[in-house]
């Protein structure tokens, strides 16, 4: 791997077909960078468009301008929550307290500002470049607008970044180069975890078994699920692996159920459903678990339709909990 792409790490075939677009100078109006949640295609996206403006060798200048997000012809755009007629980008709406239940879309007015941003000229760079960022979350007039997009792309680059790229329409698909990343081994892991931390200068306790399990070759996950894992009232999680392991009586449920309501957010009560199912499993089986499992699957429809959520803890954690 190159230096422009030495600090992206078990993505070999990604950086080799990055490389040779660039050394060979034949850029694709689109691009796809497709693979699991955290292993580096953002990174690899920023690296990519410094590649673009200051050649396969990069620059220092421009990467930090890129990755402060100050760059007159770069637009990054994320998916959005709505609040009282105002779109919140998803990295932003815990620290303004917007509600997470509800899944963050990619909504047809912020594409129509794609399709104007990349039909205007570039200041600095060859072409306007926009990326999307959770592009499988594009609402359906969304995604057809972008469509017309694609269909006459102009000077301007575009890179959807996307997990799930079979949600995507497959007429999108077919007008960008895929880009594939894949999970990563055990010791890359270890590897970009251990950067981490001397980037921070602190020391990270060793995480939970469930925690590496869950992130299944995924950084990025493994540190979210770390920041979830941390945020949890102290105790809770043992009350969970409690109730799934030997049931007990109604009442240590239902006040189980009004902590879990009044201490979490949605989208931590959605989290700790992921744990708690990896918990089950583990601990039962998956045959024996199977009745929990689906259950805990209601739950979660339940929680993501807007049901009360201490009255649906309350009825899944009787139900789990009986004998």
């Amino acid at each position: 791997m190159g230096e422009l792409f030495g600090d992206l790490v078990g993505q070999g075939q990604a950086v080799a077909l990055l490389e040779a677009a660039l050394d060979q100078q034949r850029l694709a109006p689109a691009y796809l960078f497709a693979g699991p949640e955290g292993v580096g295609r953002r990174l690899a996206a920023l690296r990519f468009l410094e590649g673009i403006l200051a050649g396969p060798q990069g620059d220092l200048a421009v990467r930090r301008r890129l990755q402060e997000g100050n760059h007159p012809d770069l637009l990054w755009v994320e998916p959005t929550y709505s609040d009282k007629g105002q779109l919140i980008p998803a990295s932003q709406a815990a620290e303004q307290g917007i509600s997470r239940r509800a899944a963050p879309q990619l909504r047809l007015e912020q594409i129509r500002d794609v399709s104007r941003f990349l039909s205007r000229r570039a200041v600095e760079a060859p072409g306007c470049m926009v990326v999307l960022d959770g592009a499988e979350a594009m609402a359906e007039a969304a995604a057809n607008a972008l469509l017309k997009t694609l269909e006459e792309p102009g000077e301007g680059r575009l890179i959807l970044i996307s997990a799930a790229p079979e949600q995507l329409l497959t007429t999108i698909r077919s007008r960008c180069q895929q880009i594939p990343f894949g999970r990563l081994s055990v010791d890359q892991l270890a590897a970009v975890l251990a950067s981490q931390v001397c980037s921070d200068q602190q020391p990270q306790k060793a995480d939970p078994r469930e925690l590496i399990e869950l992130a299944a070759g995924s950084p990025g996950a493994l540190l979210r699920h770390r920041q979830q894992w941390q945020a949890l009232p102290e105790g809770l999680a043992d009350r969970l692996r409690q109730l799934g392991q030997s049931g007990g009586a109604a009442l240590p449920a239902l006040e189980l159920a009004r902590d879990l309501a009044e201490a979490l957010d949605g989208e931590q009560q959605l989290w700790l459903l992921d744990w708690w199912q990896w918990v089950l499993w583990r601990q039962n089986g998956s045959a024996a678990a199977t009745h929990q499992l689906k259950r805990l699957e209601r739950l979660r429809s339940q929680l993501k339709a807007y049901v009360q959520p201490r009255l649906a803890w309350e009825v899944a954690l009787l139900e789990i909990g009986s004998p």
